[in-house]
């Protein structure tokens, strides 16, 4: 049997056949396969130097850069792995995810250097480094690795290594690192391959969605490993997103649906020129069909392509394909058929579910998560012996196959692209002097798709108004976890075994839906 080909071996084939085609552009600063390379090999010699050792986690706090890439390749030159941590959580988050993951090196952007030198010596970190040249302490991150020999240190992959942990939500209120390996991403890129992502050499591929999500950190591996130009952005933002396409003649985006509507109500969208774009891929939260037809009537040239997964399935689990947006065909609500490397089951009282009848979608495939790190009963309840699966989603097959999402079995709420687990926020408004009792729903924004909401009880006595209580949460969660407006009620409906029925809080805001998420 042939030794496995890992992640790296793609780039290594690709820096000895076309040493000078172009790797990486950003802002400005070109990188070609053979510089990224040796840069790569440099970065994981100043790791280990930093006392990096196979399996340990490697931090970044930072928006979009390109030298993101070069650090996740030295590290997975020496079996390291990649812990993107979100730079919109608040610094107590952001602690909490740095020590759980046991980071011993961090590399942050400039803008997050007062946020670091606040919880360093808490978090027990080792090593600092910043992206950007000018910290009066920390190295810049090309001067660090500057000095080390540019010698690949070739360490032996295994199927099983752990390749970037990446941090989800978690229904108790923390945030669980989500394992995904060198397996995962190969089956990943042979998902791609065989169906919605295949990046011939030299193609400008657009990464623009944040790197500590999966659809970020994938989209520019799947370009490297593919010998792609992956085009970096340090933000997300209308405006920069339609000028890298002019500018770098891009052929593949991954937009989330609330990004799409935003760039359609970009002033200039109209004008500009966006005819090298071959395919256009949205996910992470449903769309809705008027952004949809919108969209493909200005970006005509573009086939779209639906992905529904988590970061559990590394982002793979449905595909909705250009010819299925056709609206004649009663296909654009859908969210597709099983991807290549992909068994979806949707399951309802212990037995598959008929045609039509909603159950819970279910996923097997070498595409799922090793696990959820140092949490192996999470990790057993998410997957069972059989290897399946749970999403939490809520959905049915039509006649032809394709799946439908209905609700959430979880109580997640997704705004913008963004998982919110209610406990999260729940545990926020409970830390006010004033609040009795609260529960968290997502209700429909047009903008993002879900809104936070808060639905508060006031101790007896005590008063607070809405502003109040969102300035309170927002020191201590993330803006966008934030809930974005708050209902006093006197009392929160409860089961007999007193869980929040959150399905009543939630039924006024969605009447008339067809479906319970948006």
């Amino acid at each position: 049997m042939s030794a496995f080909q890992g992640i790296v071996d793609a780039v290594r084939d690709q820096a000895r056949r076309r040493p000078d085609a172009p790797a990486i552009r950003f802002e400005g600063r070109e990188t070609s396969y053979g510089e990224f390379d040796r840069l790569s090999s440099q970065a994981a010699q100043a790791l280990r130097a930093a006392g990096v050792k196979p399996g340990e986690r490697v931090g970044v706090l930072a928006k979009g850069v390109d030298d993101f890439f070069v650090l996740w390749f030295g590290a997975l030159k020496i079996g390291a792995c990649l812990c993107p941590v979100n730079w919109r959580l608040a610094p107590p988050e952001i602690a909490f995810v740095l020590k759980d993951a046991g980071c011993k090196v961090l590399a942050c952007g400039a803008e997050y250097a007062a946020v670091v030198e606040g919880l360093a010596a808490d978090c027990g970190l080792s090593t600092i480094v910043q992206f950007e040249p000018g910290h009066a302490a920390w190295p810049d991150f090309r001067g660090w690795i500057a000095g080390q020999p540019a010698e690949d240190p070739q360490h032996p992959a295994a199927a099983d290594d752990d390749v970037i942990q990446l941090y989800t939500s978690g229904t108790t209120g923390l945030p669980k690192g989500v394992q995904l390996t060198q397996g995962n991403y190969a089956a990943l890129r042979r998902s791609a391959e065989a169906g919605w992502g295949r990046f011939g050499e030299g193609m400008p591929v657009l990464v623009a969605m944040p790197l500590f999500h999966v659809a970020g950190a994938n989209m520019g591996m799947l370009s490297l490993l593919q010998g792609g130009l992956a085009i970096v952005l340090a933000e997300a933002s209308p405006p920069a997103i339609l000028q890298a396409i002019e500018q770098h003649q891009i052929e593949h985006a991954f937009l989330v649906p609330a990004l799409i509507n935003m760039i359609l109500m970009t002033p200039g969208v109209e004008s500009a020129d966006v005819s090298s774009l071959k395919g256009i891929y949205y996910g992470a939260s449903p769309i809705s069909e008027d952004v949809l037809l919108r969209a493909q009537a200005r970006f005509a040239g573009a086939g779209f392509n639906q992905l529904y997964g988590l970061t559990e399935t590394i982002g793979v689990g449905t595909w909705l394909p250009p010819e299925a947006h056709d609206p004649a065909k009663g296909k654009l609500r859908a969210c597709g058929l099983p991807s290549p490397e992909i068994e979806l089951r949707i399951r309802t009282g212990g037995r598959d579910a008929e045609i039509g009848e909603v159950g819970e979608i279910e996923i097997r495939s070498p595409c799922v998560m090793k696990g959820y790190w140092n949490r192996p009963d999470a990790t057993a309840e998410a997957i069972d012996a059989e290897g399946w699966f749970k999403t939490g989603d809520a959905g049915y097959r039509d006649p032809d196959g394709f799946v439908f999402l209905h609700d959430r079995v979880k109580d997640m709420i997704v705004s913008g692209g963004e998982n919110v687990y209610p406990a999260e926020v729940e545990n926020a408004l409970f830390s006010h002097p004033a609040v009795a009792d609260a529960a968290v729903i997502g209700v429909p924004d047009e903008t993002w798709g879900e809104a936070v909401k808060a639905i508060v009880v006031l101790r007896p006595g005590a008063s607070a108004d809405a502003a109040e209580i969102i300035a309170h949460c927002r020191s201590r969660i993330a803006g966008y976890k934030t809930p974005k407006s708050v209902d006093f009620v006197d009392v929160l409906p409860r089961n007999p075994s007193g869980k929040v029925l959150r399905r009543e809080l939630r039924a006024p805001y969605w009447a008339g839906r067809e479906r319970q998420v948006s």
